[in-house]
């Protein structure tokens, strides 16, 4: 097996699907937004320009500089899910990753959850690592990551179960409900 160290164009459309609501020919989201966290977005998920700046209300930007501030953000994802994760994972593991590892953080990034990102230390990393085709193991650790600030969000639970989706079967697939089963014991 050949070590997956870039992403597919299944890991752009997940994270499309979600950072735009589904919409990225819409310009609402080329306009700073609060995503459900109160942080400052614009674009595909992006929180801080090149330069550090952190987006702030009022600012707007391209759908060119959207994708090229996606590509710059993306780059470190990359990075961090490759040193951090076993190199027997599948390209569509790998892009299911990639997607959780931009939305939670990853590790030399500052994410949502401060510099060292949800990923780097998270159960999910651990259990893949002992057994990247565990998939009854880790497919409610994808599920557990729907909370932002203490509080469930049925956005970030259907995020987690199309990650979930695309780790184990290999597809692209978003329209969940927050009551679906994706594998096993209620998961």
């Amino acid at each position: 097996m050949t070590k997956i160290t870039s992403i597919s164009s299944n890991c752009l459309k997940l994270i499309e699907q979600f950072e735009c609501s589904g919409n990225v020919d819409s310009p609402k989201w080329l306009n700073a937004y609060q995503d459900t966290g109160g942080v400052w977005t614009i674009g595909i998920g992006t929180i801080r320009y090149f330069g550090g700046r952190k987006v702030a209300k009022g600012d707007c930007i391209t759908v060119d500089k959207a994708y090229e501030l996606l590509r710059f953000d993306l780059k470190q994802t990359v990075i961090d899910i490759d040193a951090l994760t076993v190199d027997s994972i599948n390209q569509n593991q790998f892009d299911a990753l990639v997607s959780f590892g931009y939305n939670v953080g990853s590790s030399q990034i500052d994410g949502p959850y401060g510099p060292t990102g949800g990923y780097k230390n998270s159960t999910l990393r651990r259990v893949i690592n002992q057994n990247p085709n565990d998939f009854e193991a880790i497919i409610p650790q994808f599920l557990r990551w729907k909370y932002d600030n203490g509080v469930a969000y049925n956005g970030l639970l259907r995020r987690r179960q199309a990650e979930a989706w695309l780790y184990w079967k290999g597809e692209l697939k978003y329209n969940f409900l927050p009551t679906d089963k994706i594998i096993g014991n209620g998961q």
